[in-house]
Formats: C-alpha cells, sequence, structure tokens
C-alpha cells in the first residue's frame, strides 16, 4: 500500500515517520519544516515564523520531542513580561498585579473578586465573566484583539478551555499583595535547541522518513478507481493508495476535483491572520534574561518581543543580541501593504521608545511574512469547519495538522495527531475512523 502525505511541515513528517511501507512527503518549498523552520544568517539564529519552543502537560511527549533532538537541547526558565503604561508587569498578567500601580492593582482585585459578569456567548463576554473588568479591560481585550485581529465579541469560546486557564483566587490575591505566584506552570520550564533553532524537531522526524519530495507544489488531486492521483501542474503525476493532506485547507478544497461548491463556501469563510515577523540584530547584548514581551498597547504595532538569545546562548554571537517582534495581519488593514523597509523602521522606533535598544547598535535585519498564521474562531467557525471536515473524511482524505485541520495548535499535539492519523491510515479501508475521532 503507497501512502502520499501533502506537506512537508512537522505534521506531514509525523505521520510518514509513523506509517509503514512506500511512501512519499510532497513539499512545495526546497525544504520543509513548515511552520518550524529557522533562519540562519551573519551569526544569528532565530524561527522564522515566530518562536516555538519545547513544552507540554503530557511529559512523553516532551521526551519524544527532547528524542529528536539527539542531545541537542537546552532547558530554560521563561522570564515573560508584560508592557503596560510603561512598566514591565510579571506574566501572565493576574500573576504580576504587584507590578501595578495601586488604583490599577484594587481595580484588577476587585472586580475579580465580585465578578457578576453573566453566563458568556462570545469571547469578549467569557474575558469578562472568567476574569472580572479590571484584567479584562487593563491587558487581555486589548492584547487578544491585537493578536487575533478582530473585535473579540466575534470570537466564539469552544477554544479557549485549557488554552486560557482561569487562575485560583488564592494566586490572584497573594499577587495583589506581593506574594509571588506562577501561573501557566506547564510553561514555567522548556526545552529549545542548543544549535540550529526549532527547524531541528522536524529534521529530526525527517531522519525516519525514507522519502521526501521537495519542490512539488500540489495543482491538482483527482481518483483514477482507486487511486489517487496528485499532480503538480506540470508533467509530473504522482500515485498512491492513500493519501493524507497537511496542506492549509484552504489551498486543498480548491485542488481536489469534484469539491462541492458548499464545502468552497464553508471553507471559504474559514478566516485566519497572517503573521509578520521583524527580526533586529544589535552590536550590543542588553544583558536582559527576558524570553518574551506581550504588549497589549494598541499604538504599538507588535504584539509580542521575544529574545532568541534566551532560548540558546548560540542564537547570537558573542556580545550580540536579537529582538524578533511579531505582528498580526490582514490584507486591507494598512499594515499588510507597508514594505519591509517601513515595518523594519516601524519597529525600531517602537524598541527604541521602550528602551530596549539604540537604533545606533542595529546591524541586521530581517521582515519575514507568514500567509497562514493564526486561526480565527469567530462563531460560525465550528460549524464550516466541521462541513469542510466531514467532506474529505468522507473521500478518504484525512486532514492532520494546524493549517489543515484548521485549528490553533502546538507542536506536541501536532505530533500527537500525526501518531494517530499514521495509525487510522494503516488499517483496512473499512476500518477508518472519521477524522474527528482523532482529536
Amino acid at each position: 500500500m503507497s501512502i502520499g502525505i501533502l506537506g512537508g511541515g512537522l505534521a506531514g513528517l509525523t505521520v510518514a515517520a509513523h506509517v509503514d511501507g512506500p511512501r512519499e512527503v510532497l513539499e512545495k518549498d526546497s525544504r520543509g519544516g513548515g511552520h518550524c523552520q529557522t533562519v540562519q544568517e551573519q551569526g544569528f539564529t532565530f524561527d522564522a515564523g515566530g518562536p516555538h519552543i519545547i513544552f507540554s502537560r503530557d511529559q512523553k511527549m516532551v521526551d519524544y520531542m527532547i528524542g529528536l533532538l539527539d542531545g541537542n537541547v537546552e532547558t530554560r526558565r521563561r522570564e515573560n513580561k508584560i508592557f503596560f503604561k510603561g512598566r514591565y508587569v510579571k506574566y501572565p498578567f493576574e500573576n504580576g498585579l504587584s507590578d501595578l500601580e495601586p488604583q490599577d492593582r484594587y481595580e484588577c482585585l476587585h472586580s475579580y473578586l465580585y465578578n457578576d459578569h453573566p453566563k458568556p456567548n462570545n469571547f469578549k463576554e467569557w474575558l469578562y465573566h472568567t476574569f472580572g473588568t479590571g484584567l479584562a479591560e487593563k491587558y487581555l481585550i486589548p492584547y487578544n484583539e491585537k493578536i487575533w485581529n478582530v473585535p473579540a465579541e466575534q470570537m466564539g469560546i469552544e477554544w479557549v478551555e485549557g488554552r486560557v486557564p482561569k487562575p485560583p483566587v488564592e494566586d490572584v490575591i497573594k499577587s495583589a499583595v506581593g506574594v509571588v505566584t506562577e501561573g501557566y506552570t506547564h510553561q514555567l520550564f522548556y526545552q529549545y535547541p542548543r544549535h540550529g533553532g526549532i527547524e531541528s524537531i522536524p529534521l529530526g522526524m525527517e531522519k525516519k522518513v525514507p522519502l521526501v519530495t521537495s519542490e512539488f507544489p500540489v495543482e491538482r488531486i483527482w481518483k483514477e478507481g482507486a487511486r489517487w492521483c496528485v499532480s503538480d501542474g506540470d508533467e509530473r503525476v504522482k500515485r498512491y493508495d492513500r493519501l493524507v493532506a497537511t496542506i492549509p485547507i484552504h489551498e486543498l478544497v480548491h485542488k481536489v476535483e469534484g469539491t462541492p461548491l458548499a464545502v468552497q463556501q464553508a471553507v471559504g469563510r474559514l478566516r485566519y491572520n497572517s503573521l509578520i515577523t521583524v527580526t533586529v540584530g544589535l552590536t550590543n547584548d542588553s544583558g536582559l534574561d527576558f524570553t518574551a514581551i506581550y504588549v497589549p498597547d494598541p499604538e504599538i504595532r507588535f504584539h509580542r518581543l521575544s529574545f532568541p538569545k534566551a532560548f540558546s546562548p548560540f542564537n547570537a554571537p558573542d556580545g550580540q543580541w536579537l529582538i524578533q517582534a511579531e505582528i498580526t495581519t490582514n490584507e486591507g488593514d494598512g499594515t499588510h501593504e507597508m514594505t519591509d523597509a517601513e515595518l523594519m523602521k516601524d519597529v525600531i522606533n517602537d524598541l527604541e521608545a521602550m528602551d530596549l535598544i539604540k537604533p545606533s547598535e542595529v546591524c541586521y535585519g530581517k521582515v519575514l511574512r507568514t500567509k497562514y498564521g493564526y486561526v480565527v474562531q469567530e462563531s460560525h467557525y465550528k460549524k464550516d469547519l466541521e462541513m469542510a471536515k466531514s467532506h474529505f473524511t468522507s473521500i478518504g482524505i484525512p486532514l492532520c495538522g494546524r493549517v489543515a485541520e484548521f485549528e490553533y495548535i502546538n507542536m506536541d499535539v501536532c505530533i500527537g495527531r500525526g501518531q494517530r492519523v499514521a495509525g487510522e491510515i494503516m488499517k483496512p479501508v473499512e476500518t477508518l475512523e472519521p477524522v474527528e475521532a482523532l482529536a
């Protein structure tokens, strides 16, 4: 039984690494990795699509990912901050209340303890209901509206369970009076490759894959009898008994011949944000030990900063430093249309205003754009996605990975789903379970 896997990102490589027999990964770029690609230039190393770190609530999955690195690993402690009213507040915000001005601290604590917001129907209402007015309005709403680039009331709430945990009352009170507490403890300590950036993870997975065909853009998919045919739009045609798709669902839906119009329309309504990363190299090592800084201020274009040298000391030369800014964008919002030079200048100006850099120290810069950055779960999201998934399940093309399943999942979940899809694809056709059951 031959198996074709569309897409050479982490999900596609995971599926290919966990099936038996003839299989081939088709990757449109010159190298795989997808969202986990890393840039290495002029002595600087950073992740192209924003920072990826190794963590999970599942220790077995952490061990598996570390195993892919074969000893090439650093263990670090998170040191995240939130830039709020010129202050660097401990992350998450509810664990850093003692860093706030007294009035802000009081408003956050009081509204959290005496929260009477009704049962929520959308994400904005959920933030008020879960955290109270102070925490919601000072940080959570403005930050989330920056990263999702959509009003919070337009988003659903199905996705928040487990991703945005509610802090214990005791921790919020302790935080307000200056007792140190930690939130999101499953992320407090994390691992990262010592050399080579996060692309070392998919490269480790690729060692388990017998055949990856690069520079093969999938342009047309159809069936001849019981076999799937995949064409690059030119002269190359590949044929397989089974097919797995990890490429963006927005592209897949137009590649598969005979896709019903209703399914195409449902996928067309699924909204995503693009991501721009602006990375700045500096001749001076600031000595700051920050891992990341979250920026809710709507007057600053980027929503998060990260510091690759905090992940590994080998990500920048001795005496030099790196900062990466992440910007969420969509066509027509003004930011999307800015040139790379304009974006670089804008970011450098804001970094200087935050007293993080001096423009004269800038020695390197790179702007990268990722089309499929974030899944935006608007109110119609679940219904439209279920229609699309059900269709591809019914024709025998399992979907796997962040852009194919169109879910906001991290590396650990991506690998886990790839392993499960691999197990399912090896079963006889009549015993295959719906893809939804694998979630």
